[in-house]
């Protein structure tokens, strides 16, 4: 590479980097030369595309199909108050344009799919994993697998996050251990709340997002010593880290295709004979007082933050109080989205023979928007 790479402008900007005799100029140039594609711009994504822009890699490609909404901002830190409402890929590359002028920003303004997975990641050297539910890490993992880039990894959790390098190319030219060595099979569906169902440290993201640059920094760079092989952990509360580690499973079968990542964690309900009440048939049942049991899944915090009234019944503890449930008239069942409520119901029509439950379609979530906008949302 050439010095005249860089004008004199993008010298002063990075001369801090520059100075460094581990990183130094050589290590700037591999910065401009990457091209790093990251997934999602949210809790983790912000901090991280805001560094990686910063730091000064070249090319920044974002997956996100998301708008901004208020209760984002308070961990998103690439967005303001103004973005509310926009695409969050537009307003990403917007905000990191004007952070650094001298980068290219790419936007994929989709949600990421087996369809469009591999065509998406052969364009870019490196994956950085900002995703908040388990049909996505899956799909994210095998696809670098598949195009053979590494998979810069993070996750968060109320006051805990995880940081590794899946997919690493190793010096005796195999790779290091991917997620499917960690996690060989996903968590029972509804088991482990998203961070909009559990809730999440404002703070943390920023902490993990900026670890997760600087792995995605390391990587491009060849300086220190990436988390492959390794599984970084931090307790925000204790303050506390530990790193375990990891290597690859002899007897994981191998990943040769992507597959229907829904289906395999069980997002993508099993009986597709649901019965569903939209909220717009609900409100008049209630409005006309027709006699119905209501049920809400959710957890307890969820419950107090909002709710229509019903029943609450966590789904973590549906299987020891169905007594509670009636079999004798209509049982209308609700959650934040209509996700777990769709859960709660097969698991009890399978296990208990009822025939009687409908899923508020869109939850909490929906009746808010289409019914009361009066009440508090997520």
């Amino acid at each position: 590479m050439e010095d005249q790479l860089f004008s004199k402008e993008e010298f002063a900007r990075y001369n801090r980097h520059i100075i460094i005799p581990e990183f130094g100029l050589e290590g700037q140039q591999k910065l401009k030369a990457a091209k790093v594609l990251v997934i999602g711009s949210g809790g983790l994504g912000s901090p991280m595309l805001l560094y990686l822009a910063a730091a000064g890699v070249g090319t920044i490609g974002i997956v996100d199909f998301d708008v901004v909404e208020d209760s984002n901002l308070q961990r998103q830190v690439l967005f303001g108050t103004e973005s509310i409402g926009k695409p969050k890929v537009q307003e990403a590359k917007k905000r990191l344009l004007s952070l650094n002028p001298y980068i290219k920003v790419i936007t994929h303004e989709l949600a990421l799919s087996a369809d469009n997975a591999l065509a998406i990641f052969k364009d870019y050297d490196l994956v950085a994993d900002g995703t908040d539910n388990f049909p996505t890490r899956y799909l994210v993992n095998d696809a670098c697998v598949l195009t053979g880039i590494p998979n810069v990894f993070a996750s968060i959790f109320r006051f805990e996050g995880q940081v590794s390098v899946f997919n690493f190319p190793l010096e005796n030219g195999e790779r290091g251990p991917n997620y499917r060595d960690v996690f060989p099979e996903p968590p029972p569906p509804g088991l482990v709340p998203n961070c909009a169902e559990a809730g999440v440290l404002g703070v943390l993201p920023g902490i993990i997002g900026s670890l997760q640059a600087n792995e995605v920094i390391k990587v491009i760079t060849g300086i220190g010593s990436p988390l492959a092989g390794k599984l970084y952990i931090f307790d925000a509360l204790s303050f506390q880290s530990r790193i375990l580690k990891i290597k690859r499973n002899s007897n994981r079968a191998p990943i040769e295709k992507l597959i229907d990542y829904d289906a395999f964690c069980g997002a993508k309900s099993k009986n597709d004979s649901i019965p569903e009440i939209t909220v717009q048939a609900f409100d008049q049942l209630r409005k006309q007082g027709d006699d119905f049991q209501l049920i809400d899944v959710r957890e307890l915090m969820e419950y107090e933050h909002v709710n229509l009234g019903g029943t609450l019944i966590p789904l973590g503890s549906l299987l020891q109080k169905v007594d509670q449930i009636e079999r004798d008239k209509q049982v209308i069942v609700l959650c934040k989205s209509g996700i777990r409520s769709a859960k709660a119901i097969e698991v009890l029509n399978e296990k208990f023979g009822f025939t009687n439950l409908y899923n508020l379609k869109g939850g909490i979530i929906a009746f808010a928007k289409e019914i009361d906008a009066t009440l508090p949302t997520y």
